[in-house]
């Protein structure tokens, strides 16, 4: 069976779908139960209803409600090289991954919804991982561009109106910052791309649920955590908690994690340690003096292993996404609602254990 799910990914997604499906219904796993999980608390909220002007990416209300009848937007912003740092505007995001580009590097797929920074960036190209990130968000894509595989993905996509290449655009949409080196400087004003959507007849209300969140701290941790130590092959990332605030503050490779927008240290309310299968693909995304890089399909469907950091607690958990247009969504081992802290939540995307060199690759916590 595993060897038909490969051959008819090519297919594409709605087959894939149907076919894991018959494989997880003939297996009795979790992911085929997921319709009859327990309810969610009295307390939580969502997945399904949230009261009026409250965001369902981060359970809180909105200063502006109007700003939820506008789709969302996934951002590609770059991590490397450090000049890059700090990025302008990430923390305004309400969702973030941090997945592997090339070269053991990483990159964000940031999601605003709730707030639409005049200055975001430095924009880099688009990977695969935004193929399956657009359409669980009903989102706009704002990015420099992709390499020819990727591209065409994405051009044959449903969402291929949603496109917004940065290097198509000029001011106000896209412009480059003169101070840092190409190709760094490129950056967006994400309210006046949402209104060029607006005027193109491309934007709608969004129909977003599947997370939960509740203030109430949950039960059956695996114990206190104060500090979350990720080592990406050639970037290491810290998140350390801050009980006063409740957040985590972020450092990267060493020093402290800031938005240029605001001079503030990046802060998250959940940190989301994701398991998800990568595969090389025959798309190439770069070469460079013999040595070609290609690009990273990375299994964000159906279902995988998590961890959940939250109020200075640590919970193991699964990760389910049952249809390309559901929302990533946490459970117990048991199968129950998982349910975040309201707020940001950050997306540590990495590879599964068995696919992990330990010397350059880990998770350690304190």
């Amino acid at each position: 069976m595993h060897h038909r799910l490969k051959i008819l990914l090519l297919a594409g997604w709605l087959v894939v779908v149907t076919a894991a499906f018959e494989y997880h219904d003939t297996t009795e796993s979790h992911a085929a139960n997921l319709e009859i999980a327990p309810a969610a608390s009295a307390s939580a909220i969502g997945p399904d209803d949230f009261p009026t002007g409250v965001n369902p990416l981060t359970g809180l209300l909105v200063a502006d409600p109007s700003a939820l009848m506008h789709n969302p937007i996934v951002v590609k912003i770059s991590n490397a090289p450090p000049l890059v740092r700090p990025q302008a505007g990430i923390g305004a995001a309400d969702l973030v991954f941090e997945h592997y580009a090339e070269g053991g590097l990483t990159r964000f797929s940031a999601v605003f919804y709730s707030q639409t920074p005049e200055r975001v960036g430095s924009i880099r190209s688009a990977r695969l991982i935004d193929y399956e990130l657009v359409p669980m968000y009903q989102s706009l894509l704002a990015f420099s561009g992709a390499s020819t595989g990727v591209e065409e993905r994405l051009n044959g996509s449903e969402f291929a109106n949603r496109l917004y290449k940065g290097v198509l655009y000029g001011l106000p949409y896209y412009w480059r910052d003169e101070t840092i080196p190409v190709p760094h400087n490129l950056f967006t004003n994400l309210s006046a791309l949402r209104q060029l959507a607006v005027t193109e007849g491309v934007e709608s209300a969004p129909d977003l649920h599947g997370m939960v969140f509740n203030p109430d701290v949950p039960a059956d941790s695996s114990g206190p955590i104060h500090l979350i130590d990720l080592r990406y092959r050639a970037t290491r990332v810290q998140w350390e908690y801050d009980a006063a605030s409740g957040l985590y503050r972020r450092f990267a490779d060493g020093q402290g994690h800031y938005d240029a927008n605001t001079d503030e240290q990046i802060t998250a309310a959940n940190v989301v340690v994701l398991y998800a299968d990568h595969t090389f693909t025959d798309i190439v995304e770069s070469q460079f003096q013999g040595s070609v890089s290609y690009s990273i399909e990375i299994k964000l469907w159906f279902e995988g292993d998590a961890v959940l950091f939250r109020d200075g607690q640590q919970y193991p958990a699964r990760w389910v996404r049952p249809t390309r247009e559901s929302l990533i969504a946490l459970r117990t081992p048991d199968g129950e609602f998982l349910p975040l802290k309201p707020g940001n939540t950050w997306f540590q995307v990495f590879r599964p254990l068995e696919q992990q060199n330990p010397v350059e690759e880990w998770l350690k916590v304190e």
